[in-house]
C-alpha cells in the first residue's frame, strides 16, 4: 500500500479522532487510512510528524497545527470548519488523540457545538506497554509523565504508591534514570518494566523490580527514544503498611513537629525518612486544605 493513493469514500461531517503508528508505519488501520484521505482537514500536533505517514500512503489532505501552544488560536478555527460541515481528522504525534495532548479541549467543545464526534481506535503506547511488562492488567493507572522538579517528583511517587492499581507512566530518555531512582527509593519491591522505542526497529522491554532497573540505567544503559514504565500494584502488605504509616504519623505529628514524627515513624516502621517525609508533607497539607474549606 506504501506509495499508492488511497481512494476513500466520502467521510461525513464531523470531528474524528484518528489513531496513528507509534512507531511502525504499518500499524494503521484501514479505516484510519480512508478517513485521513477523504477529510478536508488533518489537525495534528507537529505537521512534520503527520506528513511523513501521509506521504507513506500518497495521502495528500491539507495539514493544520493544533497543539498546546497554539489550541486557544486553532480551536476556534477548526470549530468553524465544522460548522460549516466540514470533515476534520484530530491526529497526535503517535498513538491514541487524547493522551497526553490538549485534544480533549476540542473534543468537548464540539460536543458542545452539536457537531458529530466519532473515534477511529487503534495503536495506543499505554495499552502497548501493559502487554508486554508482564504485569496485571485488570486494573490500571494512567499517569503520563512525572513532574521535572525532584521534590515535586518525589511527593507524587508517594501518593501514587497508594493506588491500589498497576501504574503506566511516561518518561523521556535524559531523566528516566533520575524518575527510576526516585521510584526505587519509594518503592523498592515494585515489579517493573521499562518499554522503549515499542513497535520500532530498536525495541527493548526490561522487566524487573524498581531497584535493580534504576541501577541499571544509571550504570549508563541505552535511554534514547519513547519510554514507558509500568509499575506493579502494591501488595496487600504494601497497602495495610502504608495505612498503618498514615496513622503513626497522624498520631505523632499531634505531638510533635513534622522532623521528630518522621523520624519517630521510621524508626517504628523501617521505611525511609524520605518516603515517609513525603508522607508526612502530603498529610499536612491535606490537613491545612480541610482547614481553609
Amino acid at each position: 500500500m506504501a506509495g499508492h493513493e488511497i481512494e476513500a469514500p466520502a467521510a461525513a461531517p464531523g470531528l474524528h479522532l484518528v489513531a496513528t503508528p507509534i512507531g511502525n508505519l504499518r500499524d494503521v488501520t484501514l479505516r484510519a487510512l480512508e478517513i485521513l484521505a477523504a477529510a478536508d482537514l488533518i489537525a495534528c500536533e507537529d505537521t512534520r510528524v503527520t506528513r511523513k505517514l501521509l506521504d507513506h500512503y500518497g495521502i495528500a489532505t491539507p495539514l493544520t497545527p493544533y497543539h498546546e501552544h497554539n489550541a486557544s488560536e486553532a480551536r476556534p478555527k477548526i470549530l468553524a470548519r465544522l460548522a460549516e460541515g466540514a470533515a476534520v481528522a484530530l491526529v497526535s504525534d503517535a498513538g491514541t488523540p487524547l493522551v497526553s495532548d490538549p485534544g480533549y479541549k476540542l473534543v468537548r467543545a464540539a460536543c458542545e457545538a452539536r457537531h458529530m464526534v466519532t473515534a477511529l481506535p487503534g495503536a495506543s503506547a499505554v495499552l502497548a506497554a501493559l502487554n508486554v511488562a508482564g504485569l496485571p492488567t485488570d486494573r490500571f493507572f494512567f499517569e503520563g509523565f512525572l513532574p521535572n522538579k525532584q521534590i515535586a517528583r518525589q511527593k507524587r511517587i508517594v501518593e501514587l504508591a497508594r493506588i491500589p492499581s498497576t501504574l503506566v507512566l511516561f518518561e523521556s530518555g535524559p531523566r528516566l534514570g533520575d524518575a527510576l531512582a526516585d521510584l526505587a527509593a519509594a518503592l523498592p519491591a515494585r515489579e517493573a518494566a521499562v518499554c522503549r522505542e515499542l513497535t520500532k526497529l530498536h525495541e527493548e522491554v526490561r522487566r524487573g523490580d524498581l531497584a535493580s532497573l534504576a541501577r541499571h540505567y544509571e550504570a549508563g544503559a541505552e535511554t534514547r527514544g519513547e519510554i514507558v514504565i509500568i509499575v506493579a500494584p502494591p501488595a496487600e502488605a504494601e497497602q495495610e503498611q502504608a495505612g498503618d504509616i498514615d496513622v503513626l504519623l497522624q498520631s505523632a505529628l499531634s505531638r510533635v513537629s513534622v522532623k521528630d514524627a518522621v523520624g519517630e515513624v521510621a524508626a517504628a516502621t523501617g521505611r525511609p525518612r524520605r518516603e515517609i517525609y513525603q508522607r508526612a508533607l502530603s498529610l499536612t497539607k491535606t490537613d491545612g486544605d480541610d482547614a481553609a474549606q
